[in-house]
This record gives C-alpha cells, sequence and structure tokens, in this order.
C-alpha cells in the first residue's frame, strides 16, 4: 500500500506534468529567446571590438600615409575604411584626415566627398561642425559663397564656434562685406585662447581690415 508520502509525491509530479503540459511551450520559448539575445549581445560585443581594432589599425596606417604625403595611398586606405570600418569613430577621423591630403593634392572632388561622410553620418557633433567648416573652406575657395555660408549657419559646438566664426569672415570679407567680416573675425578672435597659436591670424585679418583687438581689450575697463 502507498504511503502517505508517496501519494503526496506522486500528486505534485501531477501538478507539475499539468504545468509543464500548460506552460512548458512557453517557458521553453523564453529560455530560448533570452539564451539567443545573450549569446547576440555577446556577439555583438565581438563585432563592436572586432570593427575598433581594425579601425585602429587602418587609421594608424593612414596617419603614416599623411606624413608621407602618399596621396594615393590615403586614398586607398580611405577606401577601405569605408567598406570596412564605416560606423566607427576612426572612420569619422579617418575621413577628416583624408580629406586635408586630398584637398591639398588639389583632388577636391574627393575631399568634399571625405567630409561630407563625417556630416551625413553625425555620430560626433563636433566632428560633424568640422567637417562643415572644412568644406564651407572649400566652396569658399571654388567660388561658391552662398554654399558656403549655408554650411556655417548651423549651430556647432563651442569648441568649433572660434573656426565657424573665423571662416564666415573670410567668406563675408569675399563677398565685399567688411564690417560683417570684422564682427565675425572679432568674435573668433575672443573665443581663442591667448596661447592658441591660430588666434595671430585671426589678429593679422583684423588688422588688415583695421581693427586692433589688442587695443580694443585693452580699452575695456
Amino acid at each position: 500500500m502507498a504511503s502517505h508520502y508517496d501519494l503526496e509525491e506522486q500528486e505534485q509530479i501531477a501538478q507539475l506534468k499539468a504545468f509543464w503540459a500548460k506552460y512548458g511551450n512557453l517557458i521553453t520559448w523564453l529560455l530560448i529567446g533570452v539564451l539567443g539575445a545573450y549569446a547576440a549581445y555577446n556577439g555583438w560585443q565581438y563585432w563592436e571590438r572586432r570593427q575598433a581594432a581594425q579601425a585602429a589599425a587602418l587609421y594608424d596606417e593612414m596617419d603614416q600615409a599623411a606624413r608621407a604625403a602618399d596621396v594615393e595611398r590615403v586614398r586607398r586606405i580611405w577606401g577601405d575604411m569605408q567598406a570596412q570600418v564605416a560606423r566607427t569613430a576612426q572612420a569619422q577621423h579617418g575621413a577628416l584626415l583624408a580629406a586635408r591630403v586630398l584637398a591639398q593634392a588639389d583632388q577636391t572632388a574627393d575631399a568634399r566627398a571625405a567630409l561630407q561622410f563625417v556630416i551625413d553620418r553625425g555620430r560626433d557633433e563636433a566632428l560633424a561642425a568640422l567637417a562643415r567648416v572644412r568644406l564651407a573652406g572649400l566652396e569658399l575657395d571654388a567660388g561658391n559663397l552662398d554654399a558656403a555660408l549655408r554650411l556655417l549657419d548651423a549651430d556647432v559646438p563651442e569648441a568649433v564656434r572660434p573656426w565657424r566664426a573665423d571662416r564666415r569672415g573670410d567668406v563675408l570679407r569675399r563677398q565685399g562685406q567688411d564690417e560683417a567680416a570684422r564682427a565675425a573675425y572679432l568674435d573668433a578672435w575672443k573665443a581663442l585662447e591667448p596661447g592658441v597659436g591660430y588666434r595671430a591670424i585671426v589678429e593679422a585679418k583684423l588688422n588688415a581690415l583695421g581693427v586692433d583687438p589688442t587695443a580694443r581689450s585693452e580699452a575695456k575697463p
């Protein structure tokens, strides 16, 4: 004859079977989902680390090519970065570096495309703003003054504002708007720290327009 404990155990087993029959399929799928998500997360983390390492190696190679003024090598590496690691932060920096080298080699169309890459990606607000300023410089060199000003209309982070103001002054001066150019250059000069070497260049631009920013600064009470 079955003991009290045997009957209780059988009842528990029966309840468990009934529970599993009702919810077992759902629990199985939930476990599969959780384990799948965990595996996907680990896979994503691995992929991100691999992409970052690959991007860093490519940027390092591009930096060496840029220092050697090897334009074709820079172009090749930049192509590799777009194809292989376009989503990384290093690709944004690589685009700016490639644009500088290509612009210096008078390969303006390719330089524009590299800068537009940074603007379109927009993952780093400061880098995108810097790309707009540099692209505005290319538009200025090409005589596309209205296009240059449109690029400079967008708001930018505090750190980029002196460079935007300086570029705006360049465009306005080319348009013959000397008074507006003076105001833009003065904004740039005030925003740059005294220890920044480029501040002297902005000061020279102001001097050429008949403004001595140091005298104005000293005249303040």
